[in-house]
């Protein structure tokens, strides 16, 4: 078994990568109404502020703020998870260790997660989100993806509309293509 730390550090900033357990599907998107009120609810109960949110058909990548004194993001993706996966009918294949331990074939185990440094790593990766639905060829402009926080901070006036026309990403950022 893996030795598998996390750091926990209370009222921090994290960015985070969660993948489907079969990477072929595109449910997230389909189902972008289930993945949005089980964060809903997950943030009633166990509140923390998105600073961004990209959805993408097999994957995400979320930036975070949790409250001061609370360092629990993994139930916060414990919970989500588990609304998300109750909200779908069984469709999904099981494997034997799943189907004993009743869990659902959905999302892969784990989840990829790094704390923010600074204000320069908070940027990188605020735009790393933005910019990752046209990595993936799903869109050619940043703009034109619909499931993004982008749109929200366009609106406030926080980005432009056309950013990201010609963003060029260095360095790995918790996932492989």
């Amino acid at each position: 078994m893996s030795d598998y730390r996390r750091a926990f550090v209370p009222g921090r900033c994290w960015f985070f990568t969660v993948n489907l357990l079969d990477r072929r599907k595109a449910l997230l998107t389909d189902q972008i109404e289930s993945l949005r009120d089980a964060v809903a609810a997950t943030r009633q109960s166990h509140p923390f502020a998105i600073d961004a949110f990209v959805v993408l058909p097999d994957h995400l990548h979320a930036i975070w703020k949790l409250p001061s004194g609370d360092a629990d993001f993994s139930v916060r993706w414990r919970l989500i998870k588990s609304r998300f996966a109750k909200a779908l009918p069984v469709t999904e294949r099981l494997s034997a260790v799943r189907f004993s331990r009743n869990e659902r074939g959905i999302w892969q185990r784990r989840f990829w997660e790094h704390l923010i440094r600074d204000e320069a790593d908070y940027a990188r990766h605020v735009e790393y989100c933005y910019y990752n639905p046209v990595k993936h060829g799903h869109v050619s402009r940043v703009c034109d993806w619909p499931y993004s926080s982008f749109h929200r901070d366009v609106r406030a006036g926080l980005l432009p509309a056309d950013w990201g026309g010609d963003t060029q990403f260095i360095g790995e950022f918790g996932e492989r293509t």
